[in-house]
């Protein structure tokens, strides 16, 4: 993609949104530009390249720089100081110490950004960054995290290091692979909390939710799968109809992804964690599980249709019994006929049967 534009200069910014002259010569032009790298021009008819600030040197020295005095950049635009880090660390750069100072002095002010600029320089981190954790670790250590999403800040560090263990959703973009970053990145807010950060930022609704139910899995089954998988008799196929069962059959995959990237984390650390093989084999293991037995009331050889025809009264109590008879077939898959879940109906809502619950 390619934009065209007038050569133009600034006439005065509010720090996001600057008003400007156009008609301006290319040096003019060129002199409001963001950093020195992103401030050359080439002529294809003349094929000469105008490059005033050295931003070709910049790129052989791999250092990040803006254009004059770093302190003004950042006041034009504030939304520099997060891409100045999103550059540098997507291009392996460092970045220049009159830039890094402009950048931490910049922090106090980020707040006139508005959300959905915070939102999107967080998911082009997520999609563009190989290593994401050092993204992370310049915006807490510049100011950026207590000023824009304080929930992020004092991150632990094996959730912070487990970003860098799942794949770039790279091009085509993956968006399951976009949620799985997104997710890591959330992990240690609490899913109670989530939805209120989530929203704030002005994730879509869609992503609110993949995003929050994603941690509230991590959260009830994370330390389970983690014990069993460290146990070599943890993981049995009951077991894991159980676990694809409270998560659901797509959420299954992406919980053992998310799951594999702390065990990463906790390994580079020195921590104990389940070893590549094992996941591996367990990850074959659950994928089965979830897309051959039963896990779900629909897969059940009855519906509440069924039980009614079969004598069952009508009503909210036909949803328990459904569930019940779910717990029976995830325990034992091969009791998943009409007759033997008819037969256990009658033998859960048998009156010997409440009495027994009763006591």
């Amino acid at each position: 993609m390619h934009e065209v534009t007038t050569f133009r200069r600034d006439l005065e910014t509010d720090g996001r949104h600057a008003v400007v002259h156009f008609g301006a010569s290319l040096d003019e032009d060129l002199a409001r530009r963001d950093f020195t790298i992103n401030a050359i021009a080439y002529s294809p008819s003349r094929q000469v390249v105008h490059d005033p600030f050295d931003g070709q040197g910049d790129l052989r020295r791999r250092v990040l720089r803006t254009v004059g005095e770093a302190g003004d950049r950042m006041r034009e635009d504030r939304l520099r100081a997060l891409r100045a880090i999103r550059f540098a660390t997507r291009l392996g750069f460092a970045i220049d110490p009159r830039t890094w100072l402009a950048i931490r002095a910049s922090a106090p002010h980020l707040g006139r950004l508005s959300p959905e600029r915070v939102r999107q320089e967080l998911e082009k981190t997520m999609e563009q960054v190989a290593r994401p954790s050092e993204a992370m670790r310049l915006w807490e250590t510049s100011g950026a995290l207590d000023s824009l999403v304080p929930a992020l800040a004092g991150m632990p560090g094996d959730l912070r290091e487990a970003l860098d263990h799942l794949p770039m959703p790279g091009l085509p973009r993956r968006p399951r692979r976009r949620l799985n970053r997104l997710t890591a990145l959330f992990l240690g807010v609490g899913v109670e909390r989530l939805p209120g950060v989530l929203r704030g930022l002005r994730f879509s609704n869609s992503d609110t939710a993949a995003i929050a139910e994603a941690v509230r899995h991590w959260e009830l089954l994370g330390s389970e799968i983690e014990a069993a998988l460290l146990d070599p008799a943890g993981l049995t196929s009951q077991v894991g109809r159980e676990w694809a069962a409270r998560v659901g059959r797509m959420g299954i995959g992406p919980l053992l992804r998310l799951c594999h990237a702390v065990w990463c984390a906790h390994r580079a650390a020195g921590l104990p964690a389940p070893a590549p093989a094992r996941i591996r084999s367990a990850y074959r293991m659950l994928d089965r599980i979830a897309f051959r037995d039963p896990i779900a009331i629909a897969d059940l050889a009855v519906d509440g249709e069924d039980l009614i025809r079969a004598g069952f009264a009508q009503g909210p109590n036909l949803g328990i019994i459904l569930r019940a008879l779910l717990a029976i077939v995830v325990d034992n898959p091969f009791r998943n006929t009409q007759a033997e879940l008819i037969a256990a109906a009658r033998q859960l809502s048998s009156p010997s049967t409440d009495s027994a619950q009763e006591r």
